[in-house]
């Protein structure tokens, strides 16, 4: 039956026709494909029947018959675009006589979108722009404006504004947002400040990067009489200016997190709200949702109180002033700090005994000019100063959820949006323990307990050894990606059975869901969120749309920078391996590139072999394996496909830390070459 005569066919009601949801994916040859979740086979559908669809649109397809007998999929037609993924698009315009249009830099076919004259906003013929779509009726071209007009002089700040957009991230926020935004008052009622607790008579600070200006946790301490010391974790009240099924909660859902990239921040929220109303800025009172508890010296949680609070932050300290203070012993507020850091490195050493995975983590910095172009890489290592403000949030996020969690309704759970991670997936988990045996390391995979265990042990056994970089990433990989969800199945890493997201609802929408919910189980006023576990699948997407942007963001810095490196060499250690070559991530700026295996070709043919992680030369027997160092040369920086390109160094004077490859084989004369000399 054709495609025709199926739609006749269901338009007569005489063949079965169904409606499902998924995600638009469409081809460059202009073909779609619905991916529905827990469908076996995507749903073709063609480009006349997008209805107004574009590439990683959410969508509700109408499905025709069965399915084809050679591919074995469905067909089927968009009758209804639910979210779409991207409005804002980077692209060309054109202005003719009497009209002007819009081409999108994008790889994935879409139409030209009509632009009228009076939203134009100053463009000019082949101006690069930035357009915003802003209707669309089915049958006719799509209308739009321009929002911004490029400078074409900066193609940094237009690819990290691409990045953003691709991902689903609207560059601005729409007038309503903002105008309802800049109608909240500056000032805090006072009948507000009498339904609160009042702690602003309690020595409060906060601890931040340097270069942050949403501050939306601060802690509290003082001594009691009886003894304990009362210590607040205090968190900014966005659901009280943010209220439900306004315009400014509709456009912080969409967005569901902040996106941090290396020369600028994507807010979830207006700077209105995040960087003023609800930014717990130094010397000014602010409305807050707190959890206080009462501790002895020795960490012991006697009590805690959950509720609404005001505060005022007496001063603000960045993670360095805080890490001198704890490394000096002398400072600022000095007393009470240490006090903070020996509680944080407590209850950090209770975790890792029941159960939590301590991997360590390094993040990259770019330090920027004036025009965000990058001019050096800075570690950042995690240090106690980092570790005392992580400890105190996970605290509080761990009661929260727990406190949540004993609620019932009609007998049965509050519907909440914990924050959950599952045990680590068996099918990735064997093949790695028995990549660690290589290295001495044995794991027991009988039960989640044993596993963290070897996990801990081995983390430990490895620091300083040259295999530590190595089992640390793969460790990593073999990990489930935590989520949001209604269904409470513990924190597998941290080692929590409850666990949720309350610290910080500047930049994460799920700690607006959580703040909304507590108030209403302190006040007894719980009515169960029915789309609530909608809202979380939605929020986990978003997170990892944020984090592809945040990666693809720093993959263009990484390839920005080394562009000034090209011909020169580097050590480097291997951080992947595939069949087409391998990963290496320079030493000294933590970049990574490919070395192509087609580059070896005139050293030697190297086959892949999966459970090693390696590459390895079938006449010289010479071996590529994640986490060997390896002396690299800069051969290629592509800027626009975000690509590094190596080629390995052949040198006997570098000391390379192998795998298990025989060191007593000699290395022959690659053909047409000669060796290179170190530099």
């Amino acid at each position: 039956m054709s495609r025709k005569q199926a739609k006749k066919k269901n338009k007569k009601g005489n063949a079965e026709q169904h409606t499902l949801k998924g995600v638009l994916d469409i081809t460059r040859s202009g073909i779609g494909y619905v991916i529905v979740e827990n469908l076996p086979n995507d749903i073709l559908v063609r480009p006349n029947d997008f209805n107004t669809a574009l590439h990683g649109d959410t969508v509700r397809v109408r499905v025709f018959g069965g399915p084809a007998k050679k591919s074995g999929r469905q067909q089927g037609q968009v009758i209804d675009v639910l979210q779409r993924k991207q409005t804002e698009f980077l692209g060309k315009i054109e202005i003719g006589k009497t009209a002007a249009f819009f081409t999108a830099d994008t790889e994935k076919p879409m139409p030209d979108i009509f632009i009228p004259e009076q939203a134009l906003n100053g463009a000019q013929h082949n101006d690069r722009v930035i357009v915003r779509i802003t209707e669309w009726e089915k049958q006719k071209k799509p209308v739009g404006a321009v929002v911004q007009v490029m400078d074409a002089g900066n193609e940094g700040d237009m690819a990290m504004k691409e990045i953003l957009m691709e991902n689903g991230f609207p560059l601005f926020f729409p007038e309503n947002v903002i105008e309802e935004a800049e109608r909240i008052p500056d000032t805090i009622a006072q009948d507000e400040i009498n339904k609160r607790k009042d702690v602003r008579d309690v020595l409060t600070f906060t601890i931040d990067p340097l270069d942050a200006r949403d501050f939306d946790d601060a802690l509290s301490i003082r001594l009691l009489k009886n003894g304990l010391y009362e210590i607040g974790v205090h968190i900014a009240d966005v659901s009280h200016y943010v209220e439900p099924d306004t315009a400014l909660d509709k456009e912080a859902y969409d967005r569901a997190t902040s996106v941090y990239l290396p020369d600028r921040v994507a807010p979830m929220l207006p700077e209105r709200i995040s960087n003023e109303l609800c930014s717990l800025r130094p010397r000014e009172d602010k409305l807050t949702f707190s959890a206080i508890f009462q501790i002895t010296a020795n960490g012991e949680i006697k009590q805690y109180w959950l509720g609404k609070t005001v505060i005022h932050s007496n001063h603000r300290f960045t993670y360095e002033e805080v890490q001198e203070i704890i490394e000096k012993g002398e400072g600022l507020y000095m007393d009470e700090i240490l006090l903070l850091n020996k509680l944080a490195q407590q209850f950090r050493a209770q975790r890792f005994s029941k159960g939590a995975i301590n991997f360590s983590s390094q993040e990259v910095r770019f330090k920027l000019d004036e025009t965000g172009k990058p001019i050096g890489i800075i570690v950042k290592e995690s240090k106690e100063a980092h570790q005392l403000i992580e400890e105190f949030m996970l605290l509080a996020n761990r009661i929260v959820a727990e406190n949540v969690g004993k609620v019932k309704v009609n007998k049965k759970d509050l519907p909440f949006p914990y924050r959950v991670h599952d045990t680590p997936d068996e099918m990735k988990l064997m093949p790695f323990a028995e990549f660690a045996k290589k290295y001495g390391h044995t794991f027991d995979t009988k039960t989640p307990e044993g596993i963290a265990a070897s996990f801990n042990q081995m983390l430990q056994d490895v620091q300083g050894k040259p295999e530590q970089h190595v089992l640390e990433q793969l460790g990593i990989r073999t990990m489930a990606k935590a989520i949001y969800t209604t269904e409470n199945i513990g924190h597998y890493g941290l080692g929590f059975k409850h666990y949720c997201h309350f610290t910080s609802p500047i930049r994460r929408y799920p700690d607006v869901l959580v703040h909304r919910i507590l108030q209403d189980v302190l006040t007894g006023n719980v009515e169960p969120e029915k789309k609530l576990e909608q809202k979380c699948r939605h929020c986990s997407e978003k997170e990892r749309s944020a984090m592809e942007a945040e990666r693809a963001a720093n993959k263009y810095k990484q390839v920005e920078y080394m562009k000034e490196f090209l011909g020169e060499e580097f050590e480097g250690v291997i951080s992947g391996v595939a069949a087409f070559g391998f990963w290496v991530e320079t030493i000294e700026h933590k970049c990574e590139g490919l070395v192509s295996i087609n580059s070896l070709l005139t050293y030697d043919d190297f086959r892949h072999i999966e459970s090693d992680y390696s590459l390895v030369g079938l006449r010289s027997g010479r071996k590529f394996m994640m986490g060997d160092k390896v002396r690299i040369k800069v051969v290629a920086a592509n800027l626009t496909k975000r690509q590094l390109d190596y080629e390995w160094v052949i040198t006997s004077s570098i000391k390379e830390e192998p795998g298990d490859w025989k060191k007593s084989l000699p290395i022959p004369k690659p053909k047409g070459r000669t060796p290179r000399k170190k530099k």
